[in-house]
């Protein structure tokens, strides 16, 4: 599945000013909980917090992918999210994220996860994406540069 098939235009944040992962993820639960019909945004965070403990998921470059299986997902779901200041995300590189790209995912989707979660890691491995989509202004600047770039893989 392709990350634009993944987001909505109130899933698609730009230049969102957080100070910490914690809040990040905070944000992003509280945003894709509102959207959903399904698990609250305090079931969302904790998921994430959860995997969040078993390994960062700062890939690096500035890119992180938080991601968790959860009960009560129907279907994948994602939130993108560029940073209006660069935070500490435990990354393996040790280099701080601007780009965050959540995913979410149906408890009894593992075979789905992993194949959209490697998806995404090569989408952000190209360092001409991250740079677009950190260059964008909008919200909806960058849903599109999202579009557009799923279009040409």
């Amino acid at each position: 599945m392709q990350l634009s098939e993944l987001l909505t235009p109130s899933r698609t944040l730009c230049h969102v000013d957080v100070v910490s992962k914690k809040r990040a993820l905070e944000l992003a639960s509280q945003t894709i909980a509102e959207q959903l019909d399904g698990p609250a945004a305090e079931e969302i965070f904790s998921g994430l917090i959860n995997r969040e403990r078993l390994g960062s998921t700062g890939i690096g470059e500035g890119v992180a992918i938080p991601h968790c299986r959860m009960a009560g997902v129907h279907k994948a779901v994602g939130l993108l999210m560029t940073l209006s200041a660069p935070i500490d995300f435990d990354a393996i590189d040790n280099r701080p994220v601007d780009l965050v790209c959540l995913l979410l995912v149906p408890e009894e989707g593992a075979e789905e996860h992993l194949q959209t979660l490697a998806g995404l890691a090569e989408l952000f491995n190209h360092s001409e994406t991250r740079e677009s989509l950190r260059a964008c202004n909008s919200s909806d600047d960058l849903l599109d540069r999202v579009q557009q770039l799923c279009r040409e893989q």
